[in-house]
């Protein structure tokens, strides 16, 4: 029984703790906001926090103590005096006259149980019997000309006042209404009734929230709206706090029960709150669910697009540091709003056809080379189209309103949206969204977000290729300058030429003559030889004509010219012819073995291999240097004037990949960060190369076709 009274006292005391913080939380926020009830501002504040101190004297000291009645009387005379200042929001505190005398009598019979509890504080004493019964009369007194004051409040406010006293005065009309039951039950039964002294303390929770509502509808045209967090937060309190109850519930059913149930029910219980705790409450197909229903059952619309813009701005603007690049960017703000777990963006390359660009959280998508057919980028651009691919594979969306999708798309499981980012009516990508973890039917509010959602997208990718087109078109100008200087040095040459050929014949029997001039033809020569390397790895990706050459005999021929550099080994060599010109094939392995070199320590060989395939012979060129990143390989390695090296074009590996595809080849790169890197070039063998030109060739009218 002790255990049971126990109980109660701390339960009591937990509900006047939640009292007394909220109205301290109030306290607090109003004090942030001085024009909220103004000009009866600092007369709520005051209230509001001797509420929380009366609460938090009960909770700390118990509801029947001397301290606590002492802490009521005090936050009686703070609302009190509250009510008199509010009579000033529409300027009647002027007039206020005939209400004064009923003011000051409640502040004297306040006054006098303020000295009577005081004195009952100072002996430790509860009162009892005569006394109580006195004090109880003194606050029903009190609650009932504070309720006439507040009817003549409110009743006589102007219709804008009452936007301003609404909250406080149905605070205030709840602590005293309250107060009237409370008093009149321990009057007529001559004790306190201890059940409603504890909901007491509960009731400042409704107290502090009316104060909050008030305060927010004074703003005028402000409405009390909770966010969707609020809304979740408080689903989530209400899980908790029902779960208490029936802990408790469950409690007290236990201690009625026999002793030879108890234990194993004990257990029982502890059991199936920790398999909710551990498998439920963590699933994201549960949060999901959840999230899903609330905001089907609770809101008016899906998302709340305030908190959706505001993540969707923050998740594009983080460009700094070792963060995601902007196309990894754009995925996972557009996965984001659908609580998408992963996504791929497809992007148009240089041909036109849209390719894999990035992937976010998805590194095992299957995507072709052509992910997206010219009729489906038609009919995504006619429609704006945003595909619901379970829909679509359900047999639930109209055939006729859908563009054709490519095969890859509706087979790929993990597929679950695509949304299409168009720039002034034109695709400039499209995004794959991966199923969430709790899948749903998409509406016609997440149709409208995403196509907005994928236009803001589709901007931001059009600004930043702009801008890599600028920053290259800078590029080429600092390109052209340096070109500029090379040819006023061919120009010298070109004229000390001519000059020479003119003396020539005239003093070309002259001995001396004939040596000068050696010496300037060799100088000549020699800053000829010094252009010419310069140049060697900028120049034009035009080729003369391909013929069969050995491709062998060019790798060996390769590997002598640099092995005096570093240590170059022609692992294997098959005598293989390849259709190709002789001069290109010769740079382009030159610019991949330097580059090999440059990567590489001293002490690490770099391989070359010379092999052939039924239609292709191959040649690949293999370090064991830093590698590059397959981030690096698909945005930077072949762009033009992108350079890791001090004071370097960058245009290298572009001029060797446009060589080898001139050749009607292919160009390959295979590489990981810290374990070094493999080229491999593919040149058609001489009696395979008709062939593929021709295939070539019908490819590419097809695509002029579609």
């Amino acid at each position: 029984m002790d255990s049971i009274h126990g109980l109660a006292a701390t339960g009591v005391a937990a509900l006047w703790m939640a009292g007394a913080v909220s109205c301290l939380m109030v306290a607090l926020w109003l004090y942030r906001r001085p024009l909220a009830f103004a000009p009866a501002h600092q007369a709520v504040l005051t209230a509001a926090a001797a509420t929380g101190l009366w609460a938090l004297t009960g909770a700390a000291l118990g509801i029947a103590a001397p301290a606590t009645g002492l802490a009521e009387s005090a936050r009686n005379l703070a609302w009190l005096f509250a009510l008199y200042r509010l009579f000033a929001v529409d300027g009647r505190h002027a007039s206020m006259r005939p209400v004064r005398p009923l003011a000051a009598a409640l502040v004297f019979v306040e006054l006098i149980q303020l000295i009577v509890w005081a004195w009952l504080a100072s002996r430790g004493a509860a009162p009892q019997g005569v006394l109580f019964k006195t004090l109880a009369m003194f606050h029903l007194l009190v609650a009932i000309g504070a309720l006439v004051l507040l009817h003549n409040l409110y009743g006589g406010a102007s219709s804008l006042a009452r936007r301003v006293l609404l909250g406080p005065c149905t605070a205030m009309a709840l602590i005293w209404a309250v107060d009237l039951n409370f008093y009149t039950i321990g009057y007529v039964a001559g004790t306190p009734p201890m059940m409603l002294a504890a909901l007491r303390g509960l009731l400042t929770v409704p107290t502090a929230a009316l104060l909050a509502i008030g305060a927010i509808g004074a703003s005028g045209s402000a409405r009390f709206r909770p966010s969707r967090i609020v809304a979740f937060r408080s689903a989530s309190l209400l899980l908790i706090g029902g779960y208490l109850a029936a802990l408790v519930t469950a409690s007290q059913w236990l201690s009625r029960v026999g002793n030879d149930y108890v234990a194993l029910l004990q257990l029982a219980l502890v059991a199936v709150t920790v398999a909710i705790s551990m498998i439920v409450l963590p699933s994201r197909r549960i949060r999901g669910w959840l999230h899903v229903t609330l905001a089907k059952h609770l809101f008016q619309h899906r998302y709340d697009y305030r908190s959706e813009w505001l993540r969707f701005t923050r998740t594009i603007a983080e460009n700094t540091g070792d963060q995601a690049s902007l196309e990894e960017r754009v995925i996972r703000a557009v996965a984001d709003i659908t609580d998408s777990p992963g996504g791929i963006l497809l992007t148009p390359s240089d041909a036109g056809q849209f390719e894999l660009a990035a992937t976010w959280q998805w590194p095992m998508a299957q995507v072709p080379a052509n992910a997206l057919g010219a009729a489906t980028v038609r009919g995504i651009e006619a429609r704006a189209y945003v595909a619901d691919l379970d829909a679509l594979r359900a047999g639930r969306a109209d055939p006729a309103t859908s563009p054709p999708l490519p095969e890859w798309l509706l087979t790929e499981p993990k597929a679950w949206a695509l949304v299409p980012l168009l720039h002034f009516e034109r695709l400039v990508g499209a995004v794959v969204l991966a199923r969430p973890p709790h899948a749903r039917l998409l509406d016609w509010e997440d149709f409208d977000l995403l196509r907005v959602a994928g236009q803001q997208l589709a901007s931001y990718l059009a600004e930043h290729s702009g801008q890599a087109a600028l920053a290259e078109a800078a590029r080429f100008d600092d390109f052209h300058r340096r070109i500029a200087f090379v040819m006023h040095d061919i120009k010298n040459l070109a004229s000390q030429m001519a000059l020479l050929a003119r003396n020539a014949e005239q003093h070309a029997e002259n001995p001396e003559f004939r040596a000068d001039m050696l010496v300037t033809l060799r100088n000549s020569a020699d800053k000829l030889n010094t252009l010419l390397a310069r140049l060697s790895r900028y120049g034009s990706p035009v080729i003369g004509a391909v013929e069969p050459v050995r491709a062998d005999e060019i790798a060996e021929s390769v590997v002598n010219q640099l092995q005096a550099r570093h240590g170059v080994v022609l692992v294997e060599r098959e005598a293989i012819e390849v259709a190709a010109e002789r001069t290109s094939l010769e740079q382009v392995l030159l610019h991949l073995v330097q580059n090999a070199i440059d990567a590489s320590a001293a002490s690490d060989p770099i391989f070359v291999r010379v092999a052939s395939e039924p239609m292709y012979g191959l040649i690949e060129v293999t370090d064991s240097g830093s590698g590059m990143s397959p981030e690096f390989i698909r945005t930077r390695l072949f762009k033009p004037f992108d350079s890791t090296k001090q004071g370097g074009f960058g245009i290298g590996a572009y001029e060797a990949r446009e060589l080898v595809r001139a050749m009607q080849g292919r160009l390959d790169v295979e590489s990981r960060e810290g374990l070094g890197t493999r080229f491999t070039v593919r040149l058609p063998r001489p009696d395979a190369a008709g062939l593929i030109t021709k295939l070539a060739a019908e490819v590419a009218n097809e695509k002029r076709v579609a």
